[in-house]
C-alpha cells in the first residue's frame, strides 16, 4: 500500500525543487528540536541543515538523500555540551562541540579516503531491517512529544481537551491528504499540499501549537567562527574521543540510509564518496556556528517520496531552509505542528518494515531474534551501538551454523591410500570439529585430502591443517593436500617442510579469504 510512494521514477527540475521546498519546511522543526536536545542555539541546528544538506546533495554519493542536524547525534552531543559548560563556564560547551565537529568531519574524511565506506555492505539484511524498524520507531517517538505544551525549550503537560483535539484532527487531515491527493494528481507532492492546506485552515483563528512556539527560524547567513577554546592537548584529549564517537555514529546512519534510498529507488549510491562530503560537510558547518550532523532517513524518504531524485532536490532544499532563515521566517512560524507531525507519521508507516512480520516461523529463529535485538538497541541506546552489535550477533550465528559444516567423506580407498574429499569453510569456529573427523591411527600409510570443495579462511585453518600433518608424520605416515590455494601452499611452506602438497595443473585457483 505504502510502497507507491517510493516507486521509481524519472525526476526532473520541477519535481526537484516541489520535492525539495517539502524536505525544507520539515528540516525546520527537527533542527531547531535537536539543537534543543544537544543544548545549543536553535539557529545552530538551522545553520547545520542548510550546510549540511547543501554540500551533501551537491557533492555526495547519493542523490536525494537529505542530511541535515540528526537525533542520533544530538542525543550524544548534549554530554559534550553538559561538560564543556562545567569546565569552561556557561556557553563553553558550545564552542567545545564546534571543535568536535570539525574533528569529527575531519575523521569521516579519512575513512572515505581510505575507502571503508565498503564495509556497510558487511551489514546482514536482518540487520538492516532492525534498523529500520528501530529508527521508525524513534522518529514516532520523537513526534510524540509535539502532543505537549511547548514554549521554546520548556517543555510542559500533555495537551488536553480541545487543544488536544484539534492536534489530533489537523494531523489526521494532513495524513488524510497524503494519501488520497495521489489518487487526483502527482504534479504537485502530496506532503506540500497537506501542510499548505493545514497551515491555511490553522491561519482562520483556529488555536494549535505553531513553529514559532519552538524557536522563530528567523536568523541571518552564516558567518566564519572558529572555536573559542583553548587548542591545548587537555582540550584535544577531552574532545578527540567524542568526536571519533560522532564520526562513527553519524556515518553508520548516513551509510544505512544511503542503503536504504538504494533500494527503494534501484539504483545505487556511492559510500566513500558520501563520506568524504559528509566530512566536508561537518568541517564546513562547525566552522559556521552549525552543529554538525549526517543523513536522516526520515526527511530523505520525504523527498524521495515527494519526487525528489536529483542533486538540485538537496540544493533546493538547502536554498529554501536558507530563505526561512533570512525571509521566510514570519510564515514559516505559522505552520501548525500538527502539517509537520502528520507528514512524519506517514513516513514512521512507510519506513517501518512491516514485511518483517511475516519472517515469523519462515526464516530462522537466529535472524528474528537479530532483528527484534537490533530493533530494540537502536531505540533504547543508540544507532551506532544497535549496528554494530546486529552484525556481531549475526556472525556468531554465522560462525556457529558454519563450524557444524565441516563435512568429511571418502572418495576412494585402497590397500595402500585413502582419498578423503572435504566440504565446508575451516576458520577458528570449525577446527575442532575438524580435527575430531580424522582417525590417523586407523588410516593407511598415505592419506589424501582433497580442498576442492572446501575453503580455508584464517590462520587458525592454517594451523589445523599443520596439526594434523603432525598427526601423521609422528606415526610414520603421509598426509597429501589436494587443490589448495596457492597462499595456503606458501604459509604451510613457510611453517616447515611438515608434508607433501599436490596442487593439480587443471585445478581452479581460489585465494584464502581475506577478513
Amino acid at each position: 500500500m505504502f510502497s507507491n510512494l517510493f516507486q521509481k521514477k524519472r525526476g526532473s527540475w520541477k519535481d526537484d525543487a516541489l520535492a525539495g521546498l517539502t524536505t525544507a519546511l520539515a528540516l525546520v522543526p527537527g533542527s531547531i528540536a535537536f539543537a534543543f536536545v544537544a543544548g545549543v542555539p536553535p539557529i545552530s541546528g538551522l545553520y547545520a541543515g542548510f550546510i549540511l544538506c547543501l554540500i551533501t546533495a551537491a557533492f555526495g554519493g547519493r542523490p536525494g538523500m537529505i542530511s541535515s542536524a540528526a537525533g542520533s547525534l544530538a542525543v550524544v552531543m548534549v554530554a559534550l555540551v553538559s561538560e564543556g559548560n562545567r569546565r569552561g563556564g556557561e556557553g563553553a560547551g558550545f564552542e567545545y562541540l564546534l571543535l568536535a565537529v570539525i574533528l569529527m568531519g575531519v575523521i569521516q574524511i579519512v575513512i572515505g579516503v581510505l575507502k571503508l565506506g565498503r564495509l556497510i555492505r558487511l551489514v546482514p539484511h536482518p540487520v538492516m531491517m532492525g534498523f529500520v524498524n528501530g529508527l521508525a520507531i524513534v522518529v514516532f517517538l520523537s513526534q510524540l512529544k509535539m502532543f505537549r505544551e511547548r514554549e521554546g525549550a520548556v517543555v510542559g503537560d500533555w495537551l488536553a481537551g480541545s487543544a488536544l483535539g484539534t492536534m489530533l484532527g489537523l494531523v489526521a487531515l494532513t495524513m488524510a491528504i497524503v494519501y488520497v491527493l495521489p489518487r487526483f494528481t502527482k504534479k504537485v507532492p502530496s506532503s506540500l499540499a497537506a501542510i499548505v492546506v493545514v497551515s491555511i485552515i490553522g491561519a482562520f483563528g483556529l488555536t494549535t501549537q505553531t513553529v514559532g512556539d519552538l524557536s522563530s527560524v528567523r536568523g541571518a547567513l552564516p558567518m566564519p567562527h572558529l572555536p573559542n577554546v583553548p587548542l591545548t592537548w587537555e582540550t584535544f584529549r577531552f574532545v578527540a574521543p567524542y568526536a571519533v564517537i560522532f564520526a562513527l555514529v553519524g556515518l553508520i546512519e548516513t551509510l544505512m540510509t544511503l542503503q536504504l534510498i538504494d533500494e527503494l529507488t534501484e539504483s545505487r549510491g556511492k559510500g566513500n564518496r558520501e563520506a568524504l562530503a559528509l566530512g566536508a560537510a561537518n568541517i564546513v558547518a562547525g566552522a559556521f556556528k552549525g552543529m554538525g550532523g549526517c543523513a536522516l532517513v526520515g526527511e530523505s524518504l520525504i523527498n524521495i517520496g515527494s519526487g525528489g531524485r536529483g542533486r538540485m532536490s538537496g540544493v533546493f532544499a538547502a536554498l529554501a531552509l536558507l530563505a526561512f532563515i533570512l525571509v521566510g521566517a514570519p510564515l514559516i512560524d505559522r505552520i501548525p505542528i500538527a502539517a509537520l507531525t502528520g507528514v512524519m507519521f506517514v513516513v514512521v508507516i512507510a519506513t517501518f518494515e512491516w514485511s518483517s512480520f511475516k519472517t515469523i516461523g519462515k526464516v530462522p529463529l537466529s535472524d528474528v531474534l537479530v532483528i527484534i535485538a537490533v530493533t530494540g538497541i537502536t531505540v533504547w541506546h543508540d544507532l551506532a551501538v544497535a549496528v554494530i552489535s546486529g552484525v556481531i550477533l549475526s556472525a556468531l550465528v554465522f560462525a556457529w551454523k558454519s563450524a557444524k559444516h565441516v563435512r568429511l567423506s571418502l572418495v576412494g580407498e585402497s590397500a595402500d591410500q585413502r582419498i578423503y574429499r572435504l566440504e565446508g569453510l575451516l576458520y577458528f569456529g570449525s577446527v575442532q570439529d575438524f580435527a575430531k573427523q580424522f582417525n590417523p591411527a586407523g588410516d593407511p600409510a598415505r592419506v589424501v585430502l582433497d580442498f576442492h570443495h572446501a575453503r580455508v579462511c584464517d590462520m587458525s585453518g592454517l594451523e589445523a591443517i599443520k596439526a594434523l600433518a603432525s598427526r601423521y608424520a609422528k606415526l610414520g605416515k603421509t598426509l597429501e593436500l589436494r587443490h589448495l590455494s596457492p597462499d595456503c601452499k606458501r604459509m604451510l611452506e613457510r611453517a616447515g617442510d611438515l608434508l607433501e602438497i599436490t596442487v593439480a595443473e587443471d585445478d581452479p585457483l581460489y585465494l584464502v579469504a581475506r577478513l
